[in-house]
């Protein structure tokens, strides 16, 4: 009974209620949504373009995916569409199997973010280091900005699957050839940094893209355009999918649910620091992203995720509750319906302009040079998640830089493990008994921090190269971490040094390390069962009974007492 009434309730709080809408400003969220269709439009268009599935998919895909993923998502004020990240995972996505398999990514991954949704699973996929996430969002500028080289210049994309091999290419097949495209792009890229002088609150992407398209228009530029895009949504449909290309589309869409899970939820956790308010639900965002993504597919969409350029402006627009991300997509809608003859004109390089600049703003100079400035680990992170990302794919990336997270890590724990001469046995101690020790031969080492493989090594070197002693303790209640090989090193050192005849004695050992002590074998290599002691005073005097005992046998004067 009690299972069932949780169960209930955690499906309650993945699903939208009226508490949502608490605080709704009717101006506020109104002026904030239609602010942010206004910074959308050339984005949605633009990754539309980018990612090889068109324009058109890039708007339906902000109108649809904004629409659900704002009713159903765990932030009150994220929003979600089309995104330069996802648009650089979708490149070689549409190369393989083409735009329709793109929209079988998109259902696919959408049903996994809902699984992992309902799982649990939000609070662990945004745990990312800081240097991961500035070098990710570095290394999707430089891709994004590398994409675009091609319709900037005015030429067809070259083969191949670099990115930057391909910029370089472009700019070889052009070297000096036809100036309206990079015109374009240079009247694009002067308005987009003059507007915000003039007044912060002109919509400069949006109004760059107009002043391109009416210059190409009135001029009657030989230019590349964007094409038709239909005045209403498609028709809702399910994806037309051969059996044989399964395998390869299920292994994109977990691509594409792992970069729309760990971004979205980025993008959510920004928010929350600038908002006062409920902090998002990070469940309730991967169910709502995973619903949004499944609404996207079925009208001919591409996989979207949480914004975090449109999030900020929304926030800042004076949004409070989701309602504004609501406005936001029906805005977007009402765009299509009443200006679609007027965006097929669009040229590409216009885009690809907005696309530089966007590209530009992702690379936070001040931020790297913090970063960089804040030690070798640090940095590290930045360039391998960067570099990953202009060389591989974004998910290689994440991966690349969270492994270099864990090496640096696990080698500061390393470091921090202790494996000292103690000075302190634990028992009531002056110098008397410890210059008494050490004429007995015996010493203690206290063992601290960790012993794992990260410090395995480091502890066999350091303990194995004492010398002149009779018996060694090893006080082990300040180890907090004792992994299997940490045991086995631990089991090589008392056959290291029995075998020199000299006496291991463990003191203090913690319960939770008795059974891995065990399986590794190091209580039975110990010469006799008694040299386990619970405690430090009486592994001291098991050790000098042992000291007296070869004294005796060797006729040497007692110096005990």
């Amino acid at each position: 009974m009690l299972k069932s009434t949780i169960n209930r309730g955690a499906c309650r709080r993945l699903l939208p209620s009226r508490a949502d809408y608490a605080g709704a400003s009717a101006r506020g969220d109104l002026v904030a949504g239609i602010t942010v269709a206004v910074v959308a439009l050339p984005l949605a268009l633009g990754f539309g373009v980018a990612s090889g599935v068109g324009a058109q998919a890039g708007i339906v895909t902000a109108i649809v995916a904004g629409l659900v993923a704002g009713a159903f998502g765990g932030s009150h004020v994220q929003v979600s569409g089309p995104t330069g990240a996802m648009a650089v995972v979708l490149v070689p996505v549409v190369a393989a199997v083409g735009p329709q398999g793109v929209v079988v990514v998109a259902l696919l991954a959408g049903l996994l973010l809902v699984a992992a949704g309902a799982l649990g699973l939000g609070r662990y996929a945004g745990v990312l280091p800081w240097p991961v996430v500035v070098g990710f969002t570095m290394g999707i500028g430089l891709v994004i900005g590398l994409q675009q080289v091609p319709a900037a210049l005015g030429v067809e994309r070259p083969e191949g699957d670099s990115t930057a091999l391909v910029a370089v290419e472009a700019v070889v097949d052009w070297s000096g050839g036809d100036l309206v495209a990079p015109a374009l792009v240079a009247l694009v890229v002067g308005v987009m940094v003059v507007a915000p002088l003039v007044h912060r609150a002109l919509p400069a992407s949006l109004l760059a893209v107009a002043v391109a398209t009416a210059v190409a228009r009135v001029a009657d530029l030989d230019t590349a355009t964007i094409g038709a895009i239909p005045a209403s949504l498609p028709t809702p449909s399910l994806p037309d999918v051969e059996l044989a290309d399964l395998p390869s589309l299920l292994t994109a869409a977990l691509a594409v649910a792992a970069l729309a899970g760990v971004e979205s939820l980025l993008s959510a956790k920004v928010a929350d620091g600038m908002v006062d308010g409920e902090d998002h639900d990070p469940d309730r965002e991967l169910v709502g992203q995973g619903m949004a993504n499944v609404a996207a597919s079925a009208f001919g969409g591409m996989p979207a995720t949480g914004a975090i350029a449109r999030t900020a402006v929304n926030v800042r627009a004076g949004a409070r509750t989701r309602l504004a991300t609501i406005v936001h997509a029906l805005a977007l809608l009402a765009v299509v319906y009443l200006l679609a003859p007027a965006l097929s004109h669009v040229p590409l390089a216009a885009l690809a302009g907005v696309l530089l600049v966007t590209a530009a703003r992702m690379v936070d100079l001040d931020t790297v040079v913090r970063i960089v400035r804040g030690g070798r680990g640090d940095a590290a992170m930045l360039l391998a998640t960067a570099g990953a990302t202009l060389a591989f794919d974004l998910i290689v990336a994440v991966g690349v830089g969270v492994a270099v997270a864990a090496t640096l890590a696990l080698r500061e724990v390393a470091r921090l493990a202790s494996f000292e001469r103690d000075a302190e046995p634990g028992v009531e101690v002056d110098a008397t008994l410890e210059r008494a020790l050490l004429r007995e031969h015996i010493v203690t080492y206290r063992l601290d921090g960790a012993l794992f493989f990260g410090a395995a090594q480091r502890f066999l070197d350091e303990l194995t190269a004492v010398s002149d002693v009779e018996v060694v303790i090893l006080r082990m209640n300040g180890l907090r971490l004792l992994d299997s090989t940490g045991a086995h090193a631990l089991r090589e050192l008392v056959e290291h040094l029995q075998g020199r005849d000299v006496t291991v004695l463990l003191a203090a050992v913690p319960p939770r390390h008795e059974a891995a002590l065990a399986r590794a074998g190091v209580l039975d290599a110990l010469a006799h069962p008694n040299h386990v002691q619970p405690t430090m005073a009486g592994a001291l005097a098991h050790a000098r009974r042992h000291h007296e005992r070869g004294r005796a046998a060797s006729g040497a004067p007692s110096l005990a007492g």
